[in-house]
């Protein structure tokens, strides 16, 4: 399969090298991944298929080695896929009457149950506030609740997100910066650990990061790591709630939305029932198991091969969806994350070039993060390399395609010393850090190195929608309506796909940083740290002694 993809995409030829990563190299590869041949690349599909064999290809043309398990190219991820069909019931009760709700208009939802069919009959609502429980900060938003049966109804992001100085949370978590209790993967996650059988989020644009657009692209369908029994979730349903339809259904049962927000923010907030609501649901669903795939490509370490730099970005993208304006069907991510994907390529071909690392280099290319970082999660629950002896994990997702930058965005300031090591590789390029000028977008917490950051792995991201550039050509101005344009109209959209405006030349200095970087730790005896304050580091202390 795999070589005979490669001819029909004519990779067997030798391709040549450079000393700077070649804009051309990488248009060559978006444009491939993000063709129809790939059908979107969605995990457990024809199009997964086509891309594995593609990357694997690529790997074996640059000379890498498998780096899978039993020195094979791929690690299986078994992966639970469903997807809700046309509602048989989607509605709200209030004062006496029953209200239908339109969904992907006023509600988005989608299931992690390996079941056939959701049926939840008049379950009562409960507003949490943010829905946090995090008794290290002081903060408890459920009082002792059993949310048994109920549906959970949340704020995004975190207490402290629009706290003035005067207000209870405010610097108890992280200002603007969004920790991990602003993402909605925790606040389902604690929901079920509270017995609720559905949850929903206020969505707002500026909370979430993201517009509505964004949430209902998966268009129903969800998938998960396969899991035992007792493992499940509670959760039949988990979703958004459309911010003006959330306002008419507090006001139904006589809250005041804006007024709660105020009170979310105080360390006395306790759970507010909203009377008289109650929430229906029946879907049919349509459930399977479907064996998708990471790749793993290695260049052993000559010296040190027990040591492992790892450098990763995500194949998956959203599949076929509904025709856009263009007729465009496949939402192929040709930025999110082709782009990323092009990057490893260019540094593996680097790193082939030179003599062999002291240290293994490893190639992660993870399925599923789409899908909530599954792939990477899968890897790092079953790691292949010790990941005590992991060295950092360097993760790109998304970059500019906008032109050269004076700057490059820093990620998660303060988490470890690899922001040095940005800094200073940085500045041999002529440029300079800025930090991250969307926190709230808690873009930390949102991409593949998440997974091996959970374990202790000191991690680096680069990713475009961090902050506005500042540009060559137009400074930060003409940097911010990439952003605005991106992230407005194409995010997780089929509009993500290669045009003759991109201009590769800044994508190409963030694949130099990021190989420089891992270049200079895989020639070296350097460990990465994280800084004091970090939530990672009391984790990646436990394991200290295997790395003397």
């Amino acid at each position: 399969m795999t070589r005979i993809l490669a001819l029909a995409l004519g990779l067997t030829a030798a391709l040549p090298l450079h000393a700077q990563t070649d804009p051309k190299q990488l248009e060559r590869s978006v444009r491939t991944l993000a063709s129809d041949l790939f059908q979107g690349r969605a995990p457990g599909t024809v199009g997964e298929e086509r891309t594995i064999g593609y990357i694997v290809a690529r790997f074996e043309q640059l000379g890498l080695e498998p780096g899978g398990p039993d020195d094979q190219w791929v690690q299986t991820v078994p992966l639970l896929h469903t997807r809700l069909g046309q509602a048989e019931t989607l509605s709200i009760a209030q004062n006496g009457a029953s209200t239908p709700w339109s969904f992907g208009k006023q509600i988005y939802l989608s299931t992690l149950q390996p079941k056939d069919n959701v049926a939840i009959a008049k379950a009562p609502l409960v507003f949490v506030g943010y829905g946090v429980s995090a008794p290290e900060r002081g903060w408890d938003d459920f009082k002792g609740l059993d949310l048994k049966g109920k549906i959970a109804v949340f704020l995004i992001n975190d207490p402290d997100f629009e706290a003035a100085k005067s207000e209870d949370p405010f610097r108890k978590f992280g200002g603007k910066t969004m920790t991990y209790y602003g993402r909605w993967t925790y606040k389902f996650e604690e929901a079920a650990r509270h017995g609720a059988v559905g949850a929903l989020i206020v969505h707002d644009t500026p909370g979430a990061g993201y517009g509505w657009n964004v949430v209902t692209s998966p268009a129903g369908e969800n998938y998960d790591l396969v899991r035992a029994p007792d493992k499940l979730t509670s959760l039949q349903v988990q979703g958004w709630v459309e911010g003006a339809a959330a306002s008419k259904l507090f006001a139904g049962a006589g809250l005041d939305l804006a007024a709660l927000r105020k009170q979310a923010r105080s360390a006395k907030f306790k759970p507010v029932a909203l009377k008289g609501a109650t929430f229906s649901a029946a879907f049919p669903v349509t459930q399977e198991v479907v064996q998708s795939a990471n790749v793993l490509a290695r260049i052993p370490g000559a010296k040190r091969p027990d040591e492992t730099v790892m450098y990763g970005a995500h194949w998956d993208a959203y599949g076929e969806g509904a025709p856009d304006a263009q007729g465009r069907i496949y939402r192929a991510g040709a930025n999110d994350d082709a782009l990323g994907m092009a990057g490893l390529f260019e540094i593996a071909r680097a790193f082939k070039a030179a003599p062999a690392p002291d240290r293994s280099v490893v190639f992660a290319a993870w399925t599923a993060e789409e899908r909530g970082l599954l792939g990477s999660e899968h890897y790092a629950q079953n790691p292949v390399y010790p990941i005590d002896k992991t060295v950092a994990n360097l993760t790109i997702d998304v970059l500019q395609t906008a032109g050269k930058a004076k700057d490059v965005i820093l990620i998660g300031k303060g988490q470890n010393s690899l922001e040095d090591d940005l800094a200073t590789f940085a500045a041999k390029q002529g440029r300079v850090i800025t930090q991250e000028s969307l926190p709230e977008r808690g873009l930390f917490y949102r991409a593949d190195h998440f997974s091996m950051a959970k374990r202790g792995v000191p991690v680096l991201l680069m990713m475009g929608l961090a902050g506005a550039s500042d540009l060559v050509e137009g400074g930060r101005p003409a940097g911010q309506a990439w952003i605005d344009a991106y992230t407005g109209t194409c995010y997780h959209q089929a509009c993500d796909a290669w045009g003759p405006e991109w201009r590769m030349e800044g994508a190409a200095q963030d694949i130099d940083l990021m190989r420089d970087i891992g270049r200079d730790l895989a020639n070296s005896t350097r460990w990465p740290e994280w800084k004091a304050g970090s939530e990672f580091k009391t984790i990646r202390d436990k394991s200290a002694s295997a790395r003397k």
